[in-house]
């Protein structure tokens, strides 16, 4: 019986504790879930993707069915490249819903073998984004309840000069 793999992508710039909450449930559901930090050209990380995938490794370190990588290009090519049956995304207001839906259905009519799967998250992370926990630690704001511990640590260091 072959395995079930998932693919959980993200920017990840950092991964918060809403990622994680999702990403221990995926783990939950499936054999395997690999850990996609996608490269975007639109976007401007804070970290790179090699400073990405090193906060997820210390972050994800007592899960044992889950991989990292990175990957540049269509996140549903690498699943079926993979050999993954899902994407799996996070969901957190009803304003990600009509992007995600649009994403889905645009993956479902490119290979229509892999699934999407919607994950809400506990309901203590729905406001919670990467944008929203740099901007925070920027300004020297308690960040604890947001990121893990090795996470918090990268910010504080990434924003121990000056307030720009």
């Amino acid at each position: 019986m072959s395995k079930k793999i998932a693919i959980y992508p993200g920017t990840f710039d950092p991964i918060t504790k809403g990622h994680l909450d999702i990403l221990i449930r995926a783990c939950n559901l499936f054999d395997k879930v690999v850990v996609l930090v996608a490269v975007n050209p639109q976007k401007s990380p804070l970290f790179t993707v090699k400073e990405r995938e090193e906060l997820i490794r210390g972050a994800t370190k007592d899960l044992s069915n889950i991989e990292i990588t990175s990957y540049r290009g269509l996140i549903v090519n690498y699943a079926e490249e993979y050999g993954g049956i899902a994407i799996i995304r996070g969901l957190r207001a009803i304003s990600d819903f009509e992007f995600e839906l649009q994403l889905a259905l645009t993956n479902r009519r490119l290979n229509e073998k892999i699934h999407t799967i919607f994950m809400a998250p506990h309901e203590r992370f729905t406001y919670l984004n990467s944008t929203i926990v740099k901007q925070v630690a920027k300004f020297k704001g308690d960040i604890s309840h947001f990121v893990p511990e090795n996470v918090k640590e990268a910010l504080m260091e990434k924003f121990s000069g000056n307030i720009e």
